[in-house]
């Protein structure tokens, strides 16, 4: 998982500069909809939230930057976040997605500001990995192609290495808690879901009336460990790696209202984006 200053500049600039806009395209009622699935009553509620933890990361962010002392600190998440709501509430809605808008400029330019080798430093990584990249898909609420394109190129092109780079002790402790007998079980239960939903997106774009059925997730899953069970390790990376690849073109081709598409959205999102946080390699 690289954590360059230019992924991190692209972040703010591609995902988050056109996150209001992609959410307010949706209808009203969908918009209500995906507000509940992520726990906020208002959009505005969600983007404090937001602003807070971009205000609060890159104050710590540049104090490692310009070798200046910090204050560390213990949070309590749910007070954090409820400070942050109170904060803005008696704001006019114009008047906060502009205060938004503006603080994730400047952002943008302090990021600009901060010298390459900064970024390679661990403590601004993760403080990087909260306030940008994981909060981007925490708070998921319209797909983008750029987010979706990312975590090909970036998040899952590493996955196998990242795996592998474990010592021994933590690569059983990951695979129990992942419920999978072995990493190669697990590489088939990704490619396979890749593959299904390439299908499934590819139908679609096809023809207009294509048709697919939910599976069941658990019988599913046993079965394409039992399909790819006979394939050697280095066939599996291989492969693995081949639709890795064809899902970036099947990506990089979508029309652009493709992503206004439910069933593709959902089958991106949940392949590629969800799908990697439900199986993070430890760091």
């Amino acid at each position: 998982m690289p954590i360059t200053k230019q992924r991190t500049l692209n972040y703010a600039d591609k995902e988050w500069g056109t996150y209001v806009e992609r959410f307010q395209r949706l209808p009203k009622a969908e918009q209500e909809k995906r507000l509940q699935q992520t726990g906020y009553e208002e959009f505005r509620d969600m983007l404090a939230h937001i602003v807070a933890w971009w205000e609060e990361g890159m104050g710590i962010i540049l104090a490692i930057a310009e070798d200046r002392p910090f204050e560390r600190k213990k949070y309590d998440f749910d007070v954090f976040n409820a400070e942050a709501v109170a904060k803005y509430k008696s704001w006019g809605e114009r008047e906060f997605i502009a205060h938004f808008e503006k603080t994730r400029q400047q952002m943008g330019a302090e990021l600009k500001s901060i010298n390459e080798a900064v970024f390679e430093n661990r403590r601004v990584g993760a403080r990087l990995n909260g306030i940008i990249f994981h909060h981007a898909r925490e708070h998921l609420v319209v797909l983008s192609r750029f987010l979706t394109l990312d975590m090909l190129e970036n998040e899952w092109a590493t996955y196998i290495a990242d795996f592998n780079g474990l010592e021994e002790v933590k690569k059983k402790e990951f695979l129990a808690k992942q419920g999978f007998e072995s990493f190669h079980d697990l590489v088939a239960h990704v490619i396979g879901w890749w593959e299904e939903g390439a299908r499934i997106i590819s139908g679609i774009l096809d023809t207009p009336a294509f048709k697919w059925e939910s599976h069941d997730t658990d019988a599913f899953n046993v079965e394409l460990t039992k399909k790819y069970s006979t394939w050697s390790e280095k066939d599996l990376t291989k492969h693995y790696e081949t639709v890795r690849l064809a899902l970036i073109d099947l990506i990089v081709d979508l029309p652009e209202d493709a992503f206004l598409n439910k069933d593709i959205e959902g089958w991106l999102k949940d392949d590629v984006v969800a799908h990697y946080d439900e199986h993070p390699i430890p760091r």
